[in-house]
């Protein structure tokens, strides 16, 4: 099969994936649904043409395995099957497909390797159904919280009814923990979700980490006032304040080098038109793939924060709700992904952080880790028109199978 043959193959399959999906735009399938059982189905059947043996695991992770030689480590590749609300066809069950039909193309070419092979669908990475998610990951590595099992959907179905509904054993999972001398790494292939590699030009890029992630809960009080009767030297205006932080919080960003920081929610009381707002709550979430660099930004900006409410004379409550560290992908990793993608159009690929978590960041408790991005067009992802191009998933296959064929060559045998 020539190349450019196994983009048009992944679109193919990817398609079919795609009405996999609940009524309305664009996909939406969820973990545990009739949604999920057909897209299993679709995976099962791509996975047996490429020769793998295929079980799902109490986790409900569709697993396809090469073997290899007995008791070799084995490598794992894969991503998430689940989507967003209205969400794209390619987030996640992308990174599914292109892997096996790497597998696929290292048997049309009549290779076999020293070591076995799974490809791995995890049930729920979106976290949109239950509020919890990267359950089949952490699962693996022994990481996930069972009290999660009694988390809710807005249908007030818990997790372990979803899952027992599904045929599956919830209260198997510590049974699922891999034992990490048995496993050679992860690899996952996602697209980026962002514009850099499209304005490079670029179908391939490497990741060098995963962001990590903290967020504030900012609430300035001042004095909720007649708008028409204070003068505004005498006002204590929350809003301008809360202004105030935002500008500062984007000046910090644009002036420290990978650091991205958002004021993404604001509640202004009373919020009517006539009076001067007395309180705002906003929402404050900084990401960066260096974690003392985002804690450091998170001293500034609550030391900037303090001083705006004290020039302002405003009340301030500062609250850290959440704190997620970065996730540091194998320098090896990184290096022989780099020599893999050099084969294709880049030649020399962008090595860039991701500001999205992954299944890659739980993985990363079982093993070395490394993570492939592909363009995608417009940087749009979670979206209908979410799209990946033929050429670009075939760089990406290709960039698979080279990676794996120096497995093969013997330049290393675990890294």
């Amino acid at each position: 099969m020539h190349e450019t043959d196994w983009g048009a193959l992944a679109q193919l399959w990817l398609d079919r994936l795609a009405d996999c999906s609940e009524p309305g735009p664009g996909v939406t399938r969820l973990p545990f649904t009739p949604e999920h059982r057909a897209a299993l189905a679709v995976l099962t059947e791509l996975m047996e043409h490429a020769g793998l043996a295929v079980r799902l695991d109490d986790a409900g992770t569709l697993i396809g395995r090469r073997d290899g030689p007995d008791g070799a480590p084995a490598l794992l590749m894969g991503s998430h099957q689940d989507s967003v609300r209205e969400g794209g066809a390619y987030d996640g069950i992308m990174g599914v497909v292109l892997p096996i039909l790497a597998l696929m193309k290292l048997n049309a070419d009549g290779l076999k390797l020293p070591f076995p092979v799974e490809v791995l669908a995890f049930a729920d990475e979106e976290g949109v159904r239950f509020p919890t998610a990267l359950m089949g990951p952490r699962a693996l590595a022994g990481t996930f919280d069972m009290a999660a099992l009694n988390l809710r959907d807005r249908d007030g179905i818990t997790l372990r009814k979803a899952m027992e509904d599904f045929g599956l054993n919830p209260s198997a999972l510590p049974d699922l923990k891999r034992n990490p001398k048995q496993i050679l790494g992860w690899i996952e292939l996602h697209l980026e979700q962002g514009p850099v590699l499209e304005t490079a030009n670029q179908h391939i890029g490497i990741v060098t980490a995963i962001c990590g992630i903290e967020r504030h809960i900012v609430t300035l009080t001042g004095k909720a006032t007649h708008a028409g009767t204070v003068p505004m030297e005498m006002r204590r205006d929350a809003l301008v304040g809360a202004a105030e932080l935002t500008l500062a919080t984007e000046a910090l960003a644009r002036q420290t080098e990978g650091l991205l920081a958002t004021v993404g929610a604001l509640q202004v009381r009373p919020g009517v038109v006539n009076a001067v707002p007395g309180s705002v709550t906003l929402t404050l979430e900084l990401r960066a793939s260096e974690d003392t660099l985002r804690e450091c930004a998170g001293t500034k900006l609550t030391i900037i924060a303090r001083d705006i409410a004290e020039r302002r004379a405003l009340e301030i409550e500062i609250i850290r709700t959440y704190a997620q560290s970065a996730t540091r992908c194998e320098p090896q990793m990184i290096a022989r992904l780099t020599r893999a993608a050099n084969g294709e159009r880049n030649h020399h690929p962008l090595h860039l952080a991701s500001g999205a978590t992954h299944d890659t960041s739980a993985m990363a408790s079982l093993c070395p880790v490394g993570m492939l991005f592909t363009t995608c067009r417009d940087g749009l992802s979670h979206h209908p028109d979410e799209h990946v191009t033929k050429a670009a998933m075939s760089s990406a296959i290709m960039t698979l199978t080279r990676f794996l064929t120096e497995f093969h060559s013997g330049s290393f045998s675990q890294i």
